[in-house]
């Protein structure tokens, strides 16, 4: 106890590079599948994410608590949203991920979750491919040039045999320096390529994802092979969607909360508000392909989305699983507060 009559622990503080170190995207993946079969079993407490925009209207806040009864854990994500940040600078996205002792609440460890978003994010789309994309799915197309193109372009890869990967972005450079850096990697067995345009990056692609800011299409139905298979990422918020109505409404579509999609999915809001399809359009959630109770692709041809929107559960599960290994190999900061 201090002087003051507190109690006072020790809490484990765990950086980036710390998080990239234990979580590698094969190990991820699986954190992933097992912590959505637990939310699919009924085993996971995690309401729609509490989102605070800021007034001036630069960004907004989020919450995102959840609590795996089954694996015995509990915490939340804070997460900011700045779109108009220079990723240069700071990234759009940063955040901290809360581990709490699920029996008395006390905090354990602080992980960063702007890292922890990173890979997750990218490890439950390899998830949705495994499960929903074609076997032999081999041709990658990515839209952006962020973090999130960068851990997708690497996560895809350990679901399917991807042997070409084409990259977009509205941002040309960013979109041959990425192309670069992938080329340049021996983990990644394809060969990358900076096109000039979404269509260019489309043509025969049977494995997609979107991962812009974009609050206007950046993919069109007319572009898309049957039996494509899409990851869209970008768009979580109301009034901004990455994919055309058409192609909306023309695809098998699971998302990874129906609760949170039909509060936050553009893609999907917009393609209902527009009149293309109603709130029934979708199948079901990942967990519940995961689990057996839904297809998670119907047909060969079929176009398949995967509407990602993120959720505490993953948050959680992740850091966990980085916290408990950092205590195995002594890495990180410790402080009592």
């Amino acid at each position: 106890m201090s002087a003051g009559g507190g109690f006072r622990r020790p809490i484990r503080i765990l950086t980036g590079d710390d998080v990239r170190a234990l979580l590698p995207m094969a190990d991820c993946i699986g954190i992933m599948e097992r912590a959505l079969r637990e939310q699919a079993e009924g085993q996971v407490e995690m309401p729609v994410r509490l989102v605070l925009n800021t007034r001036d209207g630069a960004g907004a806040l989020a919450l995102m608590p959840a609590n795996l009864a089954g694996s015995g854990l509990l915490g939340y994500k804070a997460v900011t949203v700045y779109p108009r940040n220079d990723p240069s600078v700071d990234p759009t996205h940063q955040a901290a991920v809360a581990i709490l002792d699920p029996a008395s609440g006390r905090l354990v460890g602080l992980v960063d979750g702007t890292s922890i978003t990173e890979i997750r994010t990218a490890a439950v789309s390899a998830v949705a491919t495994r499960y929903m994309a074609r076997r032999d799915a081999s041709a990658l197309a990515i839209l952006g040039a962020g973090a999130q193109a960068a851990a997708h372009l690497e996560a895809i890869g350990h679901v399917r045999p991807i042997r070409e990967i084409r990259v977009w972005s509205r941002s040309p450079g960013r979109a041959a320096a990425l192309a670069h850096r992938a080329s340049s990697d021996d983990a990644v067995r394809a060969t990358v390529r900076a096109v000039a345009s979404a269509e260019e990056a489309l043509d025969g692609a049977d494995v997609v994802v979107t991962a812009t800011s974009s609050h206007e299409p950046v993919l069109r139905r007319v572009w898309v092979a049957d039996g494509t298979h899409i990851n869209a990422v970008g768009s979580c918020v109301p009034n901004a969607r990455e994919l055309d109505g058409d192609t909306v409404s023309g695809a098998r579509v699971i998302v990874d909360s129906r609760d949170a999609a039909l509060q936050e999915a553009g893609d999907l809001l917009l393609a209902i508000s527009d009149g293309l399809i109603g709130p029934e359009h979708i199948v079901g959630e990942l967990g519940d392909v995961l689990v057996g109770r839904v297809a998670g692709r119907a047909g060969i041809d079929e176009i398949t989305v995967f509407e990602s929107l993120g959720l505490g559960v993953e948050d959680v599960a992740a850091a966990a699983h980085v916290l408990a290994a950092a205590e195995v190999r002594g890495i990180g900061m410790i402080v009592e507060l």
